[in-house]
């Protein structure tokens, strides 16, 4: 019996909704197809000790140490397949400043953006010319933490040092009034898209985790535009060297469309946005973390 290790929790300011999506999985995994261990890491240096022995890793983690890289080169190191993106992609997509230069190389279109790593960086000129207002946001934050809509120069200082209390790069980003969409990503295959209208200004963090902070459902466009947004999406995911699956989220505005970012470790709590897709074509939250499994394997069941 394979044994899987569902590691969760972890370090960021997303361990709780990790350690929600943890259970979740670990609550629909089959058990008596597998010997589940739920793993919740608490520091950096706990890892080795507390993957030994399992057959295989199921991440449910978010945020750094976890979503960035650097659980998946230390499982790489130990031999141990997981699930989700591998290495590579799991930083560059961490990272936005490098997710939208990739994507801008690749002629994908994302909004302008400014980069700063202290208040003596911020260039007003700059921001002027993308124009207000715009997002303030740590680099590799997830989950809407410490990210703020500014509508006035004034505000800028104080949104760049807020977020400086959670990255060491802030992001200044063009803000793009329209339709945000979720697009759900299987090995280069678009999944039904899942329409958000936030209950506020934008899908923030109160938004995402609040009962009622946002209607989710399940939507499709006319042919065009449908088209247009899956080959957005899919050489999203190819341009950023995704495996096995991933979240693209795009905003369409006045017929044009903008990734926002792409997330390698999506939420997946019964009510996350990947199983809400995935039920929508009649496939169950305990199917999908099998599909999960078994591609996962498929690609790198062995690492040598």
């Amino acid at each position: 019996m394979l044994k899987i290790g569902v590691l969760m929790g972890g370090i960021s300011s997303e361990r709780e909704i990790s350690l929600r999506s943890g259970n979740a999985v670990c609550e629909h995994l089959d058990k008596s197809k597998y010997n589940v261990v739920p793993i919740v890491l608490d520091s950096k240096d706990d890892v080795i000790e507390k993957v030994k022995g399992i057959d295989f890793a199921f991440l449910a983690l978010h945020g750094k140490f976890g979503e960035d890289g650097v659980v998946q080169g230390v499982l790489e190191t130990l031999n141990i397949p997981y699930s989700g993106c591998g290495v590579l992609a799991s930083s560059l997509c961490m990272d936005k400043d490098m997710t939208k230069k990739v994507l801008r190389f690749e002629g994908i279109n994302t909004a302008d953006w400014t980069m700063v790593s202290s208040v003596d960086d911020i260039n007003y000129e700059k921001i002027k010319e993308i124009g207000y207002p715009v997002f303030v946001k740590p680099n590799s934050g997830g989950s809407s933490f410490a990210t703020v809509l500014i509508k006035e120069e004034k505000d800028i200082e104080s949104a760049v040092v807020e977020a400086l209390k959670y990255d060491t790069e802030v992001m200044i980003e063009k803000y793009i009034k329209g339709y945000e969409i979720s697009c759900p990503v299987i090995e280069g295959k678009m999944f039904p898209i899942v329409a958000i209208e936030p209950s506020g200004e934008f899908f923030d963090f109160t938004s995402k985790y609040t009962d009622g902070g946002a209607k989710e459902f399940v939507v499709e466009f006319e042919e065009d535009l449908q088209g247009k947004i899956e080959k957005m999406v899919v050489g999203t995911f190819k341009a950023l060297k995704c495996n096995v699956y991933a979240r693209v989220d795009i905003i369409i505005s006045e017929g044009e469309l903008f990734v926002l970012e792409v997330n390698t470790l999506p939420g997946m709590t019964s009510n996350s946005l990947f199983p809400k897709s995935a039920a929508h074509i009649g496939i169950s939250y305990s199917d999908l973390i099998e599909i999960f499994i078994e591609k996962s394997l498929n690609l790198r069941g062995n690492i040598n």
